[in-house]
């Protein structure tokens, strides 16, 4: 067991929040600042067509660290309720909304890996570490402030007076740092970071790189487009090119902050003497439109939810020179649900559950191999979503989103309409494809769709979710509907 545990590698994981795949350099934005992430792109390999679970922060979340679907997890919509015991809602309740799944940690940690986890957790009940993870300094939610951000340290609530992304780092760095002396075991750290979620105002981030961004950039990299007649009127959005100006020099401002605090987290890793022996793997949890489609706003920046590709695809680097192939981009079709077996894969450890999770490993890509599944290799590969009633199942080509019960739906020809600009589904020339997909899906979410939690039956509105869904919730309200803050952007007078 010893020496199996030395040389298993230690393990990175940095979680962005709402960070879309076009927001790198590497990725071929050439105004937004990404130079740490542009060399971990370097030193690594880049994925251009990753995909998360569900286009909001806690489904994806969970998927990521449990392999399985919202509608097995029961996780759809963010995590509004059962955080903390300070929340008034209810009686400040916290609620497990993982309890019983088994999570990647929880056999890294049962393999002898020591799992830290720094920054954002948002799936219930923050106050107590859970999923194997002994270090535990996370946000109290899911979002807030940048400055005064609501945190829970030793099981307390502190309102960290630190720029957040710059805690979440120094938090990371101090795990580290205790890790320096020790030898034959490896360690596993999530670094969680609430950025470059909103609030974007121009006293959130740090003034040098919001004013030059505010000052200098001309954003030629986000669209230019008319309002989407669903947009939400509760986020901060560009309605106007004032408007457009200060929300994305705060959100440049929030990723290259970022970006700063991930360079740090690599020079301690270096500076450790650790790097060959340390897999690295960044991505968001999920994708970001900031007026790409006229929206403002992940998959619940309209409603009904939207499955756009700037909603759904996300960035994703894996990076461990020597070991990973270095400088490298794969167009390969993967999503989160592939990361959990592909990482137990690439560390040589089983899990019980594989049968019933529907990812597939990568990790022959990771060492230089063949892919050993012909689906990795680009044939045929299919990816799929959902947000609640909304569901999505792409290939290279076509894309089809199906809302139950009614609607509306819609099918996209990729190859000619990258944009997803024109829906084809009362095309009558695309009738067989559309019963092609449609049943492709059915069929899919048939295999690995938990009735009890079926997220085709659960009235999600991307208002958040306040406690366990279906019949688990005995009776109390699941889902938010703040239809009049929806409708008007106001708040109802109490």
């Amino acid at each position: 067991m010893k020496n199996a545990l030395k040389n298993r590698p230690n393990i990175i994981v940095i979680l962005t929040d709402d960070q879309g795949y076009w927001a790198m350099g590497c990725a071929g934005n050439r105004e937004i600042k990404t130079p740490n992430l542009d060399r971990l792109a370097a030193s690594g390999m880049r994925f251009e067509n990753f995909f998360c679970a569900s286009p909001v922060c806690s489904p994806a979340r969970a998927s990521l660290l449990t392999g399985r679907i919202p509608s097995s997890h029961g996780v759809h919509d963010w995590i509004r309720y059962g955080n903390t015991h300070y929340e008034e809602y209810r009686g400040g309740r916290p609620i497990e909304y993982l309890k019983g799944m088994t999570g990647y940690t929880d056999i890294l940690a049962r393999n002898g890996y020591l799992c830290g986890l720094s920054g954002k957790w948002h799936l219930g009940d923050s106050e107590r570490p859970q999923k194997g993870f002994n270090y535990w300094q996370v946000h109290s939610t899911g979002g807030g402030p940048y400055y005064g951000a609501p945190m829970i340290y030793d099981g307390k609530l502190v309102h960290e007076e630190r720029y957040v992304t710059d805690a979440i780092t120094d938090n990371a760095l101090a795990f580290l740092k205790a890790r320096a002396h020790e030898h034959g075991r490896p360690f596993y750290l999530s670094v969680h970071y609430t950025a470059p979620h909103s609030p974007w105002d121009a006293d959130q981030h740090p003034a040098e790189i919001y004013n030059d961004y505010y000052a200098n950039c001309p954003f030629d990299s986000v669209p230019r487009q008319a309002m989407h007649p669903r947009q939400i009127n509760s986020a901060p959005c560009g309605d106007t090119e004032e408007n457009r100006r200060a929300v994305l020099s705060g959100y440049f401002a929030a990723v290259t902050a970022f970006d700063a605090n991930l360079g740090r987290i690599l020079d301690k890793v270096e500076a450790m003497g650790i790097r060959e022996r340390t897999l690295i793997f960044f991505t968001s949890d999920n994708g970001m439109n900031m007026g790409h489609h006229g929206i403002y706003g992940k998959g619940n920046g309209t409603f009904p939810m939207n499955m756009f590709d700037t909603s759904v695809k996300v960035p994703a680097i894996i990076s461990r020179p020597g070991s990973v192939p270095e400088g490298t981009v794969r167009d390969e079709m993967l999503s989160h649900y592939d990361f959990m077996p592909t990482l137990l894969d690439y560390v040589g450890l089983e899990n019980p559950e594989t049968e019933r999770l529907p990812g597939r490993s990568f990790a022959a890509l990771l060492r230089g191999e063949a892919p050993a599944e012909p689906d990795v290799a680009g044939e045929r590969v299919v990816v799929y979503d959902e947000y609640g009633p909304v569901r999505m199942i792409r290939d290279r080509r076509w894309k089809y989103v199906h809302r139950y019960p009614y609607g509306p739906h819609e099918l996209y020809d990729l190859e000619a309409d990258l944009d997803e600009a024109s829906n084809l589904i009362d095309d009558p020339a695309h009738e067989a494809r559309l019963v092609e997909l449609r049943a492709g899906l059915e069929d899919w979410f048939a295999r690995y769709v938990d009735p009890l939690k079926d997220g085709a039956r659960e009235a999600v509105t991307g208002k958040g979710q306040s406690t366990l869904a279906g019949p688990a919730a005995r009776g109390l309200k699941n889902y938010e509907d703040d239809w009049f803050y929806v409708k008007t952007g106001t708040k109802k007078a109490e």
